[in-house]
C-alpha cells in the first residue's frame, strides 16, 4: 500500500447526512469488522431518517477484496429496500478490475466519477444541501 491510512478494527466510518443524502468516504483499508459496522450504521441512519440515497465515495481506496465487494453489494440492495437508491463515487481503475476479476458485479449499484456527479445523479442539488457549509453527522 502506498501510504493509505488504514482503520483501526473498533473504528467507526463517518456518515455524514447531507440532506436527504447520506455521504460516506473511505480512505484507505477498512478491517472486516469496520465495514461490517458501517452496513450496520448506513442501514440504521436509512431506516431511522428520510433518506432518498447514499453515496459511498472510495477515492481514497487503492484496493478492494471479495468481502468489501460483498458489503458494497449489501447496502445497495439493502438502501434499496428501504427506497433509497446507492451511487459508488470516485472509484479508481484498479478497483473496478478487481471487482471485475472477482466476479462481483454489484446489481443495483450505481457509479459516479465523482461525488458531485453522484449527488447529480440521486438529484441531491448542491444549492439544495445546508447553506451553512456544515454537514451532519448522523450518530452510529
Amino acid at each position: 500500500m502506498t501510504g493509505a491510512a488504514t482503520y483501526p478494527p473498533e473504528a467507526h466510518v463517518p456518515v455524514l447526512r447531507l440532506g436527504r443524502v447520506l455521504l460516506v468516504t473511505l480512505q484507505g483499508d477498512l478491517y472486516d469488522s469496520t465495514a461490517e459496522q458501517l452496513r450496520q450504521d448506513i442501514g440504521r441512519t436509512v431506516s431511522d431518517s428520510a433518506i432518498d440515497g447514499v453515496v459511498i465515495d472510495l477515492s481514497g481506496v487503492e484496493i478492494v477484496d471479495s468481502f468489501m465487494g460483498r458489503v458494497l453489494s449489501d447496502v445497495a440492495a439493502m438502501t434499496r429496500l428501504l427506497a433509497a437508491q446507492t451511487v459508488v463515487a470516485g472509484m479508481r481503475p484498479a478497483v473496478a478490475i478487481t471487482l471485475v476479476e472477482l466476479g462481483l458485479t454489484l446489481p443495483g449499484l450505481r457509479t459516479a466519477l465523482n461525488t458531485e456527479e453522484a449527488l447529480r445523479l440521486l438529484g441531491a442539488e448542491v444549492s439544495a444541501l445546508p447553506r451553512d457549509g456544515r454537514a451532519r453527522r448522523e450518530s452510529p
